[in-house]
């Protein structure tokens, strides 16, 4: 049995201008120490698919389907019920470090109650553990970090903090939404190094959002590439790199600098925009900005296999293949 079982996933939220169709139909297993990239522009629901999962939606949005963990459901729980999985089992890590943590409370009054709560700690062994955590992190002077609070801090360093309070009970499932991007160079490989010591000595398995693909190809060990809240592709990561079967996959990668080449060329933007979500169009939601478009495109396509562990949503018989990307 998978850790994290996905089926159906549809999330949605009633607006004034309409419904917003955000997530639509996801499904996707996760094992332990496995490591699950989700890619794709902003607004192609990746997001909302964690939010859902982890009963954070707003109160206008609704979902439904099916997320299992270890067999368990998750849509539905109650907030009480939800409370014990959420730090202990499932950790979180949020894209905006500032909204996330506690203004009146400090620092290190925030990691010690996480280990307390989930971990029933005494608080002297918690302090140790989290100033320990807040160094694997990179922070210098922990103990002084530890006596301060978020609005003394500057943003990169309140997302270490938050990376720390996500990693210190080694949960089973780590759901990291951008979890570098306010982040130096040097800071981003100590914490992607983290995830992957996390991930390889206690089978915790990684969900990563992420814009950047450089991150996937070095911690993920499967992609699933989302776009206007359904999945185009899915596949392990060497695979998808090496060869990506949708169009909408081979634009990302395009559009990304290769220091691996000496001469990679001038980068290519996907055309367009992505599609009103309130209103989607019938069809393929890529085609009005695919360069592979024909008549069939006019239809939905379906999800289907195209080999071990690899699925497209295309009606391309075959792979998409540009001089850019060879």
């Amino acid at each position: 049995m998978a850790l994290l079982e996905v089926r159906d996933l549809t999330v949605s939220f009633d607006t004034p201008d309409g419904v917003v169709h955000a997530v639509n139909g996801l499904s996707f297993d996760l094992d332990p120490g496995q490591t699950l990239g989700i890619v794709g522009e902003s607004g192609s629901g990746k997001t909302q698919t964690a939010m859902a999962m982890m009963g954070l939606l707003s109160e206008n949005g609704r979902a439904t389907g099916s997320v299992k963990f270890r067999g368990q459901q998750l849509l539905g729980l109650s907030l009480g019920e939800m409370s014990r999985i959420r730090g202990s089992k499932i950790s979180m890590i949020f894209q905006d470090p500032i909204s996330s943590l506690n203004p009146y409370l400090s620092i290190g009054e925030q990691l010690i109650e996480v280990l307390t709560h989930h971990r029933n700690l005494k608080r002297r062994e918690a302090r140790t553990r989290a100033t320990e955590m807040l160094l694997q992190v990179g922070i210098s002077e922990p103990e002084q970090r530890m006596r301060q609070f978020s609005h003394q801090l500057s943003g990169g360093m309140c997302q270490r903090i938050m990376i720390a309070m996500g990693l210190l009970c080694q949960p089973d499932l780590l759901i990291a939404d951008e979890p570098t991007t306010a982040l130096d160079v040097t800071v981003q490989s100590q914490i992607n190094s983290l995830m992957g010591e996390l991930s390889e000595q206690s089978s915790t398995a990684i969900l990563l959002i992420t814009h950047d693909l450089g991150v996937v190809a070095g911690l993920c060990d499967k992609v699933l590439v989302m776009y206007a809240g359904e999945v185009m592709e899915m596949a392990p990561v060497d695979e998808l790199f090496a060869d990506p079967a949708h169009p909408y996959t081979l634009g990302l990668l395009n559009s990304v600098p290769r220091l691996d080449r000496e001469h990679s060329g001038i980068l290519r933007a996907i055309r367009g925009n992505p599609p009103d979500l309130v209103d989607l169009p019938p069809g393929c939601p890529f085609r009005d900005r695919c360069d592979f478009a024909f008549e069939a495109c006019i239809e939905h396509p379906p999800l289907e296999a195209i080999g071990e562990e690899r699925y497209k949503r295309c009606f391309l018989e075959r792979r998409p293949v540009t001089e850019d990307h060879n």
